[in-house]
């Protein structure tokens, strides 16, 4: 797998912006590998492919999804923007022959999940904290993260649940499962 031929491809499937942002999650996600010891080259990979199916249309997302035998969730049903990540993560099979590992960190980057390894938690905390991002609190964020995994996934997992809940959108249980195990883990 080659990084510059991922990114090519990634440009011409994404918007401006949308390329802009997986650039960033490039960058941070290297970032990211080396301060937690991990492959910097795959990291910066899956950091660039992570949104490959984030521009999908709804309805060709859909019949991805049943064409290609994806599972989804009843959440996934109900909101289509989770559904980028599985298909973005079995484009990047088929497409690039990424390992599971590879494909895990793209599954798992919007919601979260139990079994996330470094990778995917490195891609999790890079899509919230690469550069182009606005939030109030980045520089918080991106401090927790180059210190502590762990914390920086719990902030994020919390952020996003307090933010769902105050527009009444549903919160995937995958985030709330993963919310706990860190808790837990930390007792």
């Amino acid at each position: 797998m080659e990084y510059e031929k991922i990114k090519n491809d990634i440009k011409q499937i994404l918007s401006e912006k949308r390329y802009t942002h997986s650039i960033g999650v490039a960058k941070r996600a290297e970032e990211l590998a080396k301060i937690y010891g991990i492959d910097e080259e795959k990291a910066k990979i899956v950091g660039v492919a992570h949104d490959i199916a984030k521009e999908m249309p709804k309805e060709e997302a859909y019949r991805y999804a049943e064409e290609n035998n994806l599972e989804l969730d009843e959440i996934e049903k109900l909101n289509p923007k989770l559904l980028h990540s599985k298909i973005g993560a079995d484009i990047c099979k088929r497409k690039y022959n990424f390992t599971k590992e590879m494909q895990d960190a793209i599954k798992y980057h919007t919601t979260g999940n139990v079994n996330m390894d470094k990778l995917a938690k490195i891609i999790f905390i890079a899509d919230k904290t690469e550069e182009n991002r606005s939030y109030d609190d980045l520089d918080e964020i991106v401090q927790i993260s180059n210190k502590d995994i762990d914390e920086a996934v719990l902030y994020i997992c919390s952020r996003g649940v307090k933010m769902n809940l105050d527009k009444k959108v549903v919160i995937h249980p995958d985030t709330i499962d993963l919310i706990n195990k860190i808790l837990i883990d930390r007792m």
